[in-house]
């Protein structure tokens, strides 16, 4: 049964005509190709996946996953969290990030790996809090976690 516990096919929403910096769009990018490549979700009390998911944010205040069926356009469950708790750590993300950018460009080695280390520190955080506020209504692992998280920080641009 665990190899039906997956997302097939995930869905962004479209932001807009926001055109994503370079590495920003690398970022998202990765994160979809490696999600798809292997991740375990599992709505609670469903365990007939794989799924498609669109995920978008509301009023800018929650995070909503409309989960349908592989291959089936009615979304059969629709998944809400708030993102007041992982906001904080998606600015914070966002500010490190954009360090790290530059510091790939100018500063020592030593420099980047310590901004790198606490940019990873950052996204575990993210991942960590995100997986905690799904747990009630979908089950992912650590891995799915942080590429849902990397997408929430996409997403986090267009607000």
């Amino acid at each position: 049964m665990h190899h039906l516990q997956k997302i097939a096919k995930i869905n962004i929403e479209e932001l807009d005509g926001i055109r994503l910096k370079p590495e920003v769009e690398h970022e998202r990018k990765v994160a979809i190709f490696d999600l798809l490549e292997e991740n375990y979700f599992a709505p609670v009390g469903d365990e007939t996946g794989p799924y498609d998911v669109d995920l978008s944010i509301e009023d800018g205040k929650r995070l909503v996953l409309d989960v349908a069926k592989e291959g089936e356009n009615d979304h059969f469950t629709q998944i809400k969290v708030p993102l007041m708790p992982v906001r904080k750590i998606v600015k914070d993300y966002f500010l490190i990030c954009d360090s790290y950018f530059k510091a790939i460009k100018t500063s020592s080695p030593a420099q980047i790996e310590a901004i790198d280390m606490g940019r990873r520190g950052l996204h575990n955080e993210g991942s960590v809090i995100l997986r905690e506020r799904l747990e009630e209504k979908v089950r992912v692992d650590h891995d799915t976690a942080r590429r849902l998280f990397t997408l929430v920080c996409v997403l986090h641009i267009r607000q």
